[in-house]
C-alpha cells in the first residue's frame, strides 16, 4: 500500500539579531563655502549597499548621507548647504547563520547630532540600529490518504482517522523596486531657480492592491524644496507639493485572494533642476526608488491522515513532528497623534511655518492577551520656520509627539510571531501663537501576526501480521462503557473491529457515541488476506 502525500510550502523565521553602530566624523567646510555661524537643520539617509552571510556572522556595508543647512557669518546672513557621506562596515553575531543565506535587514536612525566645533569644522554623530532576520523556506510533507494496489487479493479493511489543519502557505516571495520619476513646475508667481538649498521627499499613504500576477502601488510623494532664486536679491523661496503616484509591478503568482505582508520604503530620492520649454530653470526633476519586500500567503485547510489501523493487519505508522503557521490577523489601522511644541528661550519667535517633517518611531510593543498588540511610539518632528528676528531669517523647532495605539488581534497571545510596519500618512503644523506650534498626524500601522504550531505527520506505513500475543489481549465478548472524548474509531482500534461493525452489532443509527453509552464488543476472526471471505 502507498501513502498519498501533500506538500505545503512554508516560511518560518529561524534566526534574528539586532545591533547598533555609532558613526562619528569631523566635517571640514570646503574652501568654496563661507564660515559657519549657526547650524539650522540636518537630515540623513541610510543606504545599505551589501549584506553577506558567513558562519554565525552577518556583514553589512553602506553609507549615511548627511545634509546640513547652515547660516554664514557674513552681514547678509546667507543660507548654505553642506553634504557628506559617512561609510560604515559592520559585522555582528547571528547564531546559526550559514554562508549564502539571505537576511532581511531593517535600519533606523536613532539619533543624529551635528554640532559646531569652529567656524570651519563640524562634528557629525549618528546612532543607527539594525534588525536582521532570516526566514527558512521549507516544505511540510504529510500523508492524506492510504492507497491499496488492485492485485486480485482481498483489500484490507482500513479505518482512517483524519485531522483538520488550517495553515498559512507561502505563495510568493521576492523583492522588487518601483522607479519614480516626476517633474514639478514652479508656480507662475515664483522666480526661477538658482540653487537648491534644501529638500525633503517622503512617500506617504502607501496602499498596495493585489491583482492577477501584478501589484498596484498607490501613494503620495510629499515634496518640500527651499531654493535660492535667480533674481536681483537672490531671495529665498520655497514650495510644497503633494504628487499622487500610481504604478504597477509584475508579480508572478499574485492574486486578489492572497494575504499580503509587504514592506515598502523610499530608498532614495534625488532632486535636480532642469529647463522648461522656454529654456528657463523652472522645473524640479525628482527620481526615486521605492523598494518592496514582498511576501504573499495563501490560507488553506488540509485534511491530513492522523492515524490508521486494520483488524486484519498490524499497521505501524512512521511519524515526524512538523512545524506550521496559521494566520492570526492582518490588520491595517490608523492612529491619530497630536501635540504642541513650544520654542525654547534661545529660539527666535515664529513668523511663518515653511515645512514640517517627521518620521514614525516604534518604541515598544506588548501583547494584550486576547485583545491585540499595544503599541507605544513617538513622532519626532522638525519644523522649519521664518523667524521674527531679522538676524536669523530661518530657524528650526524640534520636538516629539508621543502616541499609543492598540492594534486589534483577537486571540493573540505571547509567543506569536508578528511584524509591525508604521508609516506616516498625514502630517500638518499650525501656529498656535508666535511661540507655539500644534502638530497633527495620522499614522498607519500594518500588523501581520501568525501562530506557530506543531503537528505529527505520517510519512511511512509498515504492514505486519498481528502476533498471537496481540490477538490474545482482545477478549471474545465484552461490555464496554464509552469514556469522555472517545469515538467508535478509538474503541475499534483497541478491540480490532471497524466502527461499522460495532455500529451494526449494537444497532446504532450512526457512528456517534457519547460518554456513558453501553456497547457490546465481540471479537471477529478475519480470514487471511489472500482468501475470499466466506
Amino acid at each position: 500500500m502507498d501513502l498519498l502525500m501533500k506538500n505545503i510550502h512554508m516560511c518560518n523565521q529561524t534566526k534574528h539579531a539586532t545591533t547598533q553602530i555609532t558613526l562619528d566624523e569631523d566635517l571640514n567646510v570646503p574652501d568654496v563655502r563661507p564660515d559657519v555661524d549657526m547650524i539650522i537643520q540636518s537630515q540623513e539617509r541610510v543606504t545599505l549597499e551589501h549584506t553577506r552571510a558567513e558562519m554565525g556572522k552577518l556583514y553589512l556595508d553602506g553609507f549615511m548621507e548627511v545634509s546640513i543647512l547652515y547660516m554664514d557669518a557674513t552681514k547678509e546672513r546667507r543660507i548654505h548647504r553642506l553634504d557628506t557621506k559617512l561609510p560604515f562596515d559592520e559585522t555582528f553575531v547571528m547564531e546559526g547563520l550559514e554562508p549564502g543565506e539571505t537576511a532581511r535587514v531593517r535600519h533606523e536612525t536613532e539619533d543624529l547630532n551635528v554640532s559646531l566645533i569652529n567656524s570651519r569644522k563640524l562634528a557629525v554623530r549618528a546612532l543607527v540600529s539594525f534588525d536582521a532576520s532570516v526566514d527558512e523556506i521549507y516544505d511540510l510533507s504529510a500523508a492524506v490518504e492510504v492507497r491499496q494496489e488492485e492485485t486480485g487479493k482481498v483489500l484490507l479493511q482500513l479505518c482512517e482517522k483524519k485531522q483538520q489543519l488550517e495553515y498559512l502557505q507561502l505563495e510568493v516571495q521576492n523583492k522588487d523596486i518601483l522607479r519614480l520619476k516626476e517633474d514639478v513646475q514652479l508656480p507662475s508667481n515664483k522666480p526661477d531657480i538658482r540653487e537648491i538649498l534644501w529638500d525633503n521627499v517622503q512617500f506617504r499613504g502607501c496602499r498596495i492592491r493585489l491583482a492577477a500576477d501584478k501589484l498596484t502601488v498607490q501613494g503620495n510623494l510629499f515634496l518640500f524644496v527651499l531654493y535660492r532664486a535667480e533674481d536681483e536679491k537672490e531671495s529665498l523661496q520655497w514650495i510644497e507639493q503633494t504628487i499622487p503616484v500610481e504604478g504597477e509591478l509584475a508579480c508572478a503568482g499574485a492574486a486578489p485572494g492572497l494575504v499580503p505582508d509587504i514592506e515598502a520604503a523610499l530608498a532614495g530620492a534625488d532632486l535636480s533642476t532642469k529647463e522648461d520649454i522656454d529654456g528657463e530653470l523652472r522645473t524640479f526633476h525628482l527620481e526615486g526608488v521605492l523598494e518592496l519586500n514582498i511576501r504573499l500567503y495563501g490560507t488553506d485547510t488540509a485534511e491530513l491522515l492522523a492515524d490508521v489501523y486494520s483488524p486484519e493487519k498490524y499497521l505501524e505508522p512512521v511519524t515526524e513532528e512538523e512545524t506550521y503557521e496559521t494566520l492570526v490577523v492582518r490588520n491595517e489601522s490608523k492612529c491619530k497623534a497630536q501635540g504642541k511644541i513650544r520654542i525654547q528661550s534661545a529660539k527666535p519667535r515664529i513668523l511663518q511655518i515653511c515645512h514640517c517633517g517627521g518620521t514614525v518611531r516604534i518604541d515598544q510593543t506588548r501583547v494584550e492577551t486576547g485583545a491585540g498588540i499595544k503599541i507605544e511610539g513617538a513622532l519626532p518632528v522638525s519644523i522649519l520656520y521664518i523667524s521674527a528676528d531679522d538676524t536669523i531669517p530661518f530657524a528650526v523647532l524640534e520636538g516629539t509627539i508621543p502616541f499609543t495605539h492598540v492594534a486589534e488581534a483577537q486571540g493573540i497571545d505571547e509567543g506569536y510571531r508578528y511584524t509591525l510596519t508604521a508609516t506616516l500618512d498625514q502630517l500638518s503644523a499650525t501656529m498656535a501663537d508666535s511661540e507655539e506650534i500644534e502638530v497633527r498626524a495620522t499614522i498607519g500601522l500594518n500588523l501581520f501576526a501568525v501562530r506557530s504550531g506543531t503537528v505529527r505527520c505520517i510519512h511511512e506505513l509498515h504492514e505486519k501480521d498481528y502476533t498471537p500475543e496481540q490477538l490474545d489481549t482482545v477478549p471474545g465478548l465484552t461490555g464496554y462503557i464509552v469514556q469522555e472524548g472517545e469515538t467508535l474509531w478509538d474503541i475499534g482500534k483497541a478491540y480490532l473491529q471497524t466502527p461499522q461493525q460495532i455500529a451494526e452489532m449494537n444497532e446504532l443509527s450512526s457512528e456517534k457515541v457519547k460518554k456513558g453509552d453501553c456497547l457490546i464488543l465481540m471479537k471477529v476472526v478475519m480470514p487471511p488476506r489472500n482468501e475470499s471471505p466466506l
